[in-house]
C-alpha cells in the first residue's frame, strides 16, 4: 500500500526541499504540502496519511497544539515537529501531545530520514495490530456462531443484549456446546474487546496452583516461588477473565473471587497488599449449581453473584436441525485443514448424524467430521465414512418407528374390539380388513388371550 506524507510549512522553499530529499529516500511515497494548518486540517479530514511533518511556528498556529487536533482527526498518524528555534518545554510538551518527535530545522539531512523510517515503520505495526484485532474480533463474532434453531437464536440474542454491559455471566450447558466461544463473544462485542480474554479452566489446575495462576505470588511466597509472578487477574485488567468448569473450584478460592466480584480487590499468595483491578468476569459450568449449592459444594453467595445474567447454551440434540450447518462449516474447515478438496456430503451421512445422540456435542460432532475425512477416500461423504455405531443409529430408529407403528395398530385394534365387546366380523368390517386378516394379527399380537 502506497505510504502517505503529509508536510506542512509555510516556507515553500522548504517544503520542496524535504519534498526532494524525501522523494530521493523512496520514490513510490506520495507527498502532500500545505502552508498552513487550516489546509493541512482540511487534508486530514479528507483522506488518510501515514506521517506528518509539521512546523511549530506557522502564520495560523501553533503546531504543538496542533498535535492534538490532527491526532483526534487521525489516531494513528505519526507527527514529526519541527523548529529553527528548539525549546525545551515545547518539546516536552509536544511528546506528551502525542507528537512522534522533536527536531531542529537544521538536521533535515542528519535525522529526518531516519526519523522517518522509524515513524513509518510504527504506523505499519500499529496497523498490522489493528488488522489481527479485526480478525479476532470478526471470528469471534456473535454472527459466527454456527445455527439457526430458535433455542440458539434466542442464546445469541441474549448474548448481544449482556455484551453492552458490564455484568458478570453465567453460561450453563452440557459439555461440548460452545461455552468458551459464547464467552469470546460476548467479549469481542463489548467495550473490553481491545483488551485482554484471560480463559482459565479450573478442573485442570490443582488446588494449589489455581490461587497461584489467578491471583499471582511473591517470590518465597512458597517452595518455588523463586521470584514474583502476576496472575490472571492482574493480566487481564480492564478485560475479561473466563472461568471454565467453574463448578470445580475449591471452596476457600471460591470465597477469594466472591471478595473479587464484590470489592475489585484480591491478594497475591504470601503478600498483605491487596491489588486492585477492573475485570469482568464469565463463568461456564455443565454442573446443576443449585444442586451443588444444596449438597455444600458451592457457595450460595457466590452462586448468587456470578447468575446476575445466565444464558443457557443448548445441546445438539435440542438443536438437530443445525447439524448439516455445522457439518457444512466443519467440513470446509478440516478439509483445508488436510489440504483436501471439500466432498460433498451425502444425505445419509447427514441423517446419522442427526439421528445420533452427541455427548460431546459440537465438539464431539467436530472431531468425528475430521476423522470421516481423514478414512474417506472419494469425493463423497458417505454413510462409510462414519464408525459402525452411528451408521446403525439410522438403523435403531428405524426399528423404532417400526415397532411404534406395531404397537399403534395392536393398540386400535384393542380398541375396536373393546367397543363392540368382542365381535370380531364387526371388528374387522369397522377395521376395513378380512376377518382371516384379523385372526391373523390377533395371532400376531397374541391378543385373542385378551379377547373374553
Amino acid at each position: 500500500m502506497l505510504k502517505r506524507l503529509l508536510i506542512i510549512d509555510d516556507e515553500e522553499k522548504l517544503r520542496k526541499l524535504l519534498a526532494r530529499i524525501i522523494q530521493l529516500e523512496w520514490e513510490d511515497y506520495e507527498i502532500v504540502q500545505a502552508s498552513n494548518l487550516k489546509t493541512g486540517l482540511h487534508l486530514l479530514k479528507q483522506s488518510e496519511f501515514d506521517v506528518l511533518l509539521c512546523d511549530v511556528k506557522l502564520p495560523d498556529g501553533n503546531g504543538v497544539d496542533f498535535v492534538l487536533e490532527a491526532k483526534k482527526q487521525q489516531p494513528l498518524l505519526e507527527i514529526l515537529l519541527m523548529t529553527a528555534f528548539v525549546q525545551i518545554a515545547d518539546g516536552v510538551q509536544a511528546m506528551k501531545n502525542g507528537a512522534f518527535d522533536y527536531i531542529s530545522k537544521g538536521d533535515e539531512n542528519n535525522r529526518i530520514i531516519p526519523l522517518l523510517y522509524k515513524a513509518f515503520e510504527k504506523v505499519d505495526l500499529a496497523k498490522k495490530v489493528l488488522r489481527l484485532e479485526a480478525q479476532v474480533g470478526k471470528k469471534y463474532a456473535f454472527d459466527q456462531i454456527i445455527g439457526k434453531s430458535k433455542v440458539i437464536q434466542e442464546a445469541i440474542k441474549l448474548g448481544k443484549k449482556v455484551a453492552t454491559t458490564d455484568a458478570t455471566v453465567l453460561l450453563l450447558g452440557e459439555t461440548g456446546t460452545g461455552k468458551e466461544v459464547f464467552a469470546q463473544s460476548i467479549h469481542y462485542a463489548s467495550q473490553r474487546k481491545g483488551k485482554n480474554f484471560v480463559a482459565v479452566n479450573c478442573a485442570a489446575i490443582s488446588k494449589e496452583l489455581l490461587e497461584s495462576e489467578l491471583f499471582g505470588h511473591v517470590v518465597g511466597a512458597f517452595t518455588g516461588a523463586l521470584k514474583d509472578k502476576k496472575g490472571l487477574f492482574e493480566e487481564a485488567n480492564q478485560g475479561t477473565v473466563f472461568l471454565d468448569e467453574i463448578g470445580e473450584m475449591p471452596l476457600d478460592l471460591q470465597a477469594k473471587l466472591l471478595r473479587v466480584l464484590e470489592t475489585g480487590e484480591f491478594l497475591r499468595v504470601g503478600e498483605t497488599k491487596p491489588i486492585k483491578v477492573d475485570i469482568r468476569v464469565i463463568a461456564a459450568t455443565n454442573r446443576d449449581l443449585e444442586q451443588e449449592v444444596a449438597e455444600g459444594n458451592f457457595r450460595a453467595d457466590l452462586f448468587y453473584r456470578l447468575s446476575v445474567f445466565t444464558i443457557l447454551l443448548p445441546s445438539l440434540k435440542e438443536r438437530k436441525e443445525d447439524i448439516p450447518l455445522l457439518v457444512n462449516h466443519f467440513v470446509g474447515i478440516h478439509a483445508s485443514k488436510l489440504n483436501i478438496p471439500k466432498p460433498e456430503v451425502s444425505e445419509n451421512y447427514i441423517n446419522a448424524l442427526q439421528n445420533w445422540h452427541w455427548k460431546g456435542n459440537i465438539r464431539e460432532l467436530k472431531n468425528m467430521i475430521e476423522r470421516s475425512l481423514i478414512l474417506n477416500e472419494n469425493q463423497h461423504l458417505s454413510l462409510d465414512a462414519l464408525p459402525y455405531d452411528i451408521q446403525q443409529g439410522i438403523q435403531v430408529e428405524r426399528t423404532n418407528e417400526l415397532q411404534t407403528l406395531n404397537a399403534m395398530e395392536k393398540n386400535h385394534i384393542q380398541k375396536v374390539l373393546a367397543q363392540v365387546k368382542g365381535n370380531k366380523a364387526e371388528t374387522a368390517r369397522i377395521l376395513g380388513i378380512g376377518i382371516a386378516t384379523l385372526y391373523r394379527k390377533l395371532d400376531e399380537y397374541k391378543l385373542d388371550k385378551e379377547i373374553p
